[in-house]
């Protein structure tokens, strides 16, 4: 077998190993003026007012419902169509999901299947940007504005995308990012939180620690600490500057990250183009997505369906994936879904396939990819 082509690498170097040796050399490790340079430069880069970082993009999630008030009683609109995390997270607070279904071009929220599922006691919605795809915000805070209906951004996926000529998340109230290493930007584990709102930094900032009165920097700066008081039920959400250090590093790669996977992007788009029977993912009319998850729709009229695309890509040697799981199918929210509601969902879960981007992919093992495309029979 040729040499594996992996769905996802990374895109770290020497750059990120000189940033992680500077921090051990200054011997604080944890929380510290890393990670206050890294929320600094990625809420510049991404338009927003404030940055928090914390541990993960579920974390992110978590802290951004509570310092919204979400909370028992609550319901909130969430796609099925996205990774479990984005389900859970409510329950975490004592909320209530409610599944919302997806548009097929784009496998985002809508204005249009939010109202379809909205209920009197829904006073959220998380919006995913999907595997990159940017989510169109002004259309649905349309209608959930008015009803005072939050609107979290979750933009894991998100970074280097645009909406409407900004970065996704820079029109969101609060959004929620990843850094884990399937992201195009990566610390490893970790996420952030973004928001226009200097009150939920705030609160964040503090949750994250703890609740702690007296943050663990103002405790190193004294020589003789006050005492600390925990104040409500927090959280351990800390990012450490070593992940931060590595965060700034590949913060300073995210153009070219870009760049480089909307090339390999457009390449897989022209090939795909004359094959009957495949559909890949593109550009909505209203912004421009990092791809950071290429998906394709296996349809009637190719010669296999996806699972046995999949299966003609790993005897190639190429690891590709299932497309975007459907959370209501899995067992703790089984109950929820209703008959029929979630058509498009489980359309697109059903037959759609991830394919190998990433910045160190050559045109050679892309055109083995692509051969496979054409003829999955071999």
């Amino acid at each position: 077998m040729s040499e594996r082509i992996n769905v996802m690498l990374p895109w770290l170097g020497e750059e990120e190993s000189k940033a992680l040796a500077e921090v051990i050399e200054s011997g604080w490790v944890a929380q510290g003026p890393r990670v206050a340079r890294f929320e600094s430069e990625f809420a510049a880069v991404m338009q927003a007012e404030h940055a928090v970082a914390v541990t993960s993009c579920t974390t992110a999630l978590h802290l951004a419902l509570i310092v919204a008030g979400i909370g028992p009683g609550d319901d909130v609109v969430v796609p099925s169509f996205s990774f479990i995390a984005t389900t859970n997270v409510v329950r975490y607070v004592g909320a209530n999901p409610i599944f919302a279904d997806v548009d097929a071009a784009t496998g985002n929220l809508t204005a249009d299947t939010i109202e379809a599922v909205r209920t009197p006691a829904t006073r959220a919605v998380i919006a995913v940007d999907q595997g990159g795809v940017p989510v169109d915000l002004d259309a649905i805070r349309a209608v959930t504005d008015p009803l005072g209906i939050l609107v979290l951004e979750d933009a894991a996926c998100g970074a280097g995308s645009t909406y409407r000529g900004r970065p996704v998340g820079a029109g969101a109230e609060i959004a929620a990012w990843s850094f884990h290493p399937r992201k195009l930007l990566t610390t490893g584990e970790g996420g952030m939180i973004t928001t226009s709102r200097a009150d939920w930094a705030d609160r964040a900032r503090h949750l994250r620690e703890h609740a702690m009165s007296v943050s663990a920097a103002d405790r190193h700066r004294s020589v003789l600490p006050p005492a600390e008081e925990y104040v409500e039920l927090g959280y351990n959400f800390r990012m450490t500057d070593l992940q931060a250090a590595v965060g700034l590093v590949q913060l300073g790669r995210l153009p070219a990250i870009v760049t480089r996977r909307r090339e390999i992007a457009g390449r897989y788009q022209a090939a795909i183009a004359d094959i009957p029977g495949l559909r890949a993912v593109a550009d909505p009319e209203y912004g421009t997505s990092n791809f950071q998850s290429f998906w394709v729709e296996v349809e009637a009229g190719y010669p296999t369906d996806r699972d046995g695309l999949l299966a003609a890509l790993a005897a190639a040697g190429v690891s590709a994936r299932r497309g975007i799981m459907a959370a209501h199918r899995q067992p703790p929210y089984r109950e929820l879904a209703r008959s029929g509601c979630l058509a498009v969902t489980e359309r697109l879960t059903d037959h759609t396939l991830i394919l190998p981007v990433y910045h160190q992919l050559s045109a050679a093992d892309q055109d083995r990819v692509i051969a496979v495309l054409r003829r999955p029979a071999g």
